[in-house]
């Protein structure tokens, strides 16, 4: 990832591009240009593409195995527009019960006024083939699924895709390419929130589809119908942080499983939920088609403490800051509604559901600030 998406000689970070009126010598070149745009990268205006977007295609078309990437200012912008490109008023789509929580009311609140029918199938896939139904197009995945990282055999569910004439859209945020990619396992759409693992600083929102050559028409087509592009300056900025992101996962990894084979000794914590761990139901899954974790951990607190404790365990962290989103140098911490985020599956006689971002501070800090926060639950 070092070199992908800059050339060969010249600058070794392409520049941001801040641009958008595009002027041509001819009519004839004008129109030219225009037409050709559809298929080849050329310039003709800002919204269409500019050096650094073009060099931030480079690098994730690299990064995904994919044929062409388009470009959002945010990961829920993304999958809106990649699902709004493939689906159509009496079209089904099959959503995964692990979605991230904004596509759940993205998908009742728009899809549904839309006339797209919804419907919800277990995060390990296994009901998948019968809930397929004649108008079903779309079959969207996450995996691993989001706060508890189920896994499921994507290959399988591409191939019953394919066999019903379906679409495969993978939200890939946690492997972010590096870990995980879907469209080598067979998925047509690859969609990631860059403002996480491919920014790494949490200074920067970006969406990015990166889909195979058979949807790429398609979704360029919403692309542009939509409005969709980023700034130069965006661009650049995950360009930038692609180049760290093999030595920050290895950093976020290694902490990550050491964090996590401390807390699985605290008498506080009855799960650990991380698909590397060799108890997870998703391990073997995992193993054959990941190629690491990140500092993603969640936990689920003994059932003898509840709602109250549970965030005053939150409250008493120093060294994790309480918000949104992850993937950056720091480390983070939220509570998790698993009732409010699956419908079917029954977390009511569970414990507490915390979620934790390892970030890259020093691992024995980060394991004391946990402690002393622990202790206090007593």
């Amino acid at each position: 990832m070092l070199r992908a998406g800059r050339p060969a000689h010249g600058w070794v970070n392409v520049p941001p591009t801040r641009a958008s009126t595009f002027v041509f010598e001819t009519v004839q070149a004008w129109r030219e240009t225009r037409k050709r745009r559809e298929t080849e990268r050329l310039n003709s205006y800002g919204a269409r593409g500019t050096d650094s977007t073009y060099a931030l295609e480079d690098a994730v078309v690299e990064l995904e195995a994919g044929h062409r990437a388009g470009f959002f200012p945010t990961g829920q912008a993304a999958i809106a527009v990649t699902l709004m490109a493939f689906l159509k008023p009496g079209d089904h789509l099959l959503m995964t019960d692990s979605a991230y929580e904004p596509v759940r009311r993205f998908c009742r609140d728009q899809l549904g006024q839309l006339g797209v029918e919804v419907t919800y199938y277990k995060p390990d896939g296994s009901d998948v083939q019968g809930k397929i139904r004649h108008n079903t197009k779309v079959i969207y995945v996450e995996c691993p699924g989001s706060l508890v990282y189920e896994m499921l055999d994507l290959r399988a569910i591409c191939d019953i895709a394919r066999a019903h004439n379906c679409w495969t859209i993978a939200d890939n945020t946690w492997g972010s390419g590096w870990l995980y990619q879907p469209l080598v396992l067979g998925a047509d759409v690859s969609i990631l929130a860059a403002t996480k693992y491919l920014g790494g600083h949490s200074d920067v929102m970006m969406g990015i589809a990166v889909a195979n050559e058979k949807a790429w028409p398609q979704l360029q087509t919403a692309v542009v119908d939509y409005g969709q592009t980023v700034s130069g300056d965006d661009a650049y900025l995950i360009s930038r942080g692609i180049r760290t992101l093999p030595a920050r996962m290895a950093m976020h990894a290694e902490s990550a499983q050491r964090v996590m084979q401390w807390l699985g000794s605290r008498p506080e914590i009855v799960h650990v939920f991380n698909p590397s761990l060799p108890e997870d139901p998703g391990h073997q899954l995992w193993k054959r088609d990941c190629a690491g974790i990140n500092g993603l951990i969640t936990i689920e607190l003994s059932p003898v403490y509840d709602a109250c404790q549970m965030e005053s365990f939150i409250d008493a962290l120093q060294l994790f800051g309480l918000g949104a989103s992850w993937g950056g140098f720091e480390s983070l911490v939220i509570p998790a509604n698993m009732a409010a985020a699956r419908s079917l599956s029954d977390w009511s006689c569970r414990g507490q559901i915390v979620r934790l971002h390892i970030g890259l501070e020093e691992t024995e800090d980060l394991i004391a600030d946990l402690a002393q926060a622990l202790d206090q639950l007593h």
